[in-house]
């Protein structure tokens, strides 16, 4: 059976206090009575309740006074006024206060019950929607980060065991890992997660800018400053700051951000005054930092300040295993938006998937889909849906060597050309050439056949 709730009642009508315990007490709750603001106030701040019964007139305060303080305390309780004649104005606006419920003097048990019950059943449905909501953003985020490998769930374990305390977090990892994406699922599972979740690239800005950026200014602290603006800490008060490129800042600038990680006060431009806020900030680099710190680039101390956790992404070609499930998983999010019809990617095709080496990482395997799916024609993404054009200037990438076709090569002619160096390619494996073109085997022969025909 689930535990009655613990109701505190506070009236210093001792005899309204002893008929409410025994109709509350029959009923299974658990019931204790104060009698003034002061005691009940103690005894709420010390144990709890809850579900909170208060008149509004008491000897010491009104009830308003304890309602206050109660949600201040625990927004969560529900609250009860009683009400004598002449305070029903009074019962109106501590609903407005965020009172659940008044009953009227005299009590009338079948009023206490049914107000009490109604309370303790909202009560119970906002915890269960409380607690939904929060599995579906822990759902929501998790699934945001691709992958069954080793690699990616323990990535997932440590993200599950970190994003709930507000400690520093460095991100490690190569271009394309999705860095950015880890900051996000942090945030998404952190108590945080009411409040906004600012980013910055700190390589994306000028070093001039940069300052602005982060801590703001005020009128007139620069040419072109004609107003004052809030820097990214501000508007991360309460939440979370995600400054990608950590690496990149400069020295002067890595000395403020310093401060800012010591006491959470820094000052905006132009401007003498403090400003206090409360911060998590989540950082990232692709580079080195080691080596940085030895090179005197980076301060040795902020490091620390920002690597209280380290979490190391590893490259895609580190965990080959999740290829497939991450193709798919961008193959569905693109087709909606392109309005395509794609319903799988051929087998040959996932196979050049898996043997690219990918140094563009994750980032580099969503471009590839999107592109297939822009130039795919048919419901199946095949494998000369995945090359991309040849760089100016360059080779191609290297989903394999390309084939060129000049204008006015006829089909037929292009149709030979493409075959025959596919088949090359193959070392003269007819069935390995029929896979990379996607075509059948018996197609192929048939081709064959015909021109030795």
């Amino acid at each position: 059976m689930p535990k009655k709730p613990d109701i505190l009642l506070v009236d210093d009508e001792e005899a309204l206090c002893t008929a409410a315990e025994k109709i509350l007490i029959k009923e299974g709750y658990r019931v204790t009575s104060m009698n003034t603001v002061a005691e009940g106030l103690a005894k709420f701040e010390r144990d709890g309740a809850d579900l909170l019964i208060t008149d509004l007139m008491l000897p010491d305060a009104d009830g308003i006074s304890v309602l206050k303080r109660a949600k201040e305390l625990r927004p969560t309780v529900e609250v009860i006024v009683i009400t004598g004649h002449g305070t029903v104005e009074k019962a109106v606006e501590a609903m407005r206060l965020g009172a659940y419920d008044f009953i009227e003097k005299p009590l009338d048990r079948a009023a206490l019950l049914k107000a009490v019950s109604r309370a303790v059943e909202k009560q119970r449905l906002s915890a269960e929607n409380r607690q939904l909501r929060e599995q579906l953003q822990q759902q929501r985020g998790e699934d945001a980060l691709v992958g069954n490998s080793l690699a990616i769930v323990g990535v997932k374990k440590l993200i599950r065991q970190i994003a709930p305390t507000d400690v520093s977090v460095l991100i490690q990892g190569e271009s394309g890992t999705g860095k950015e994406v880890v900051a996000d699922v942090i945030h998404s599972l952190s108590n945080r997660r009411e409040r906004p979740i600012v980013k910055i690239s700190c390589a994306a800005i000028p070093e001039t800018l940069l300052e602005s950026e982060l801590f703001g200014y005020e009128r007139g602290a620069f040419t072109g400053a004609s107003g004052s603006k809030q820097g990214k800490f501000e508007l991360a008060d309460g939440g979370t700051l995600f400054l990608d490129e950590i690496a990149e800042m400069t020295p002067q600038l890595q000395a403020k951000l310093l401060r800012v990680l010591q006491d959470g006060r820094f000052q905006r431009l132009g401007s003498t005054r403090d400003i206090q806020v409360d911060v998590r900030v989540i950082s990232a680099t692709h580079v080195d930092i080691q080596k940085a710190i030895t090179e005197n680039r980076f301060r040795e101390d902020l490091y620390y300040r920002l690597n209280v956790v380290h979490l190391t992404l590893p490259p895609l070609r580190g965990h080959p295993e999740d290829i497939a499930l991450l193709a798919d998983h961008f193959l569905k999010k693109y087709l909606v938006k392109m309005q395509k019809n794609v319903r799988a990617i051929a087998p040959q095709a996932l196979d050049q998937l898996l043997a690219h080496q990918w140094p563009g990482n994750v980032r580099e395997l969503e471009n590839t889909i999107q592109r297939a799916l822009a130039v795919a024609t048919n419901d199946i993404i095949q494998s000369f849906h995945l090359a991309p054009p040849p760089r100016s200037g360059g080779p191609s990438a290297s989903f394999g060597p390309a084939v060129t076709i000049p204008v006015g090569t006829t089909l037929e002619e292009a149709d030979n050309l493409l075959i025959s160096e596919t088949l090359n390619q193959c070392g003269g494996d007819k069935e390995k050439a029929a896979k990379m073109l996607g075509v059948s085997s018996r197609t192929l022969y048939r081709h064959f056949s015909k021109d030795e025909g």
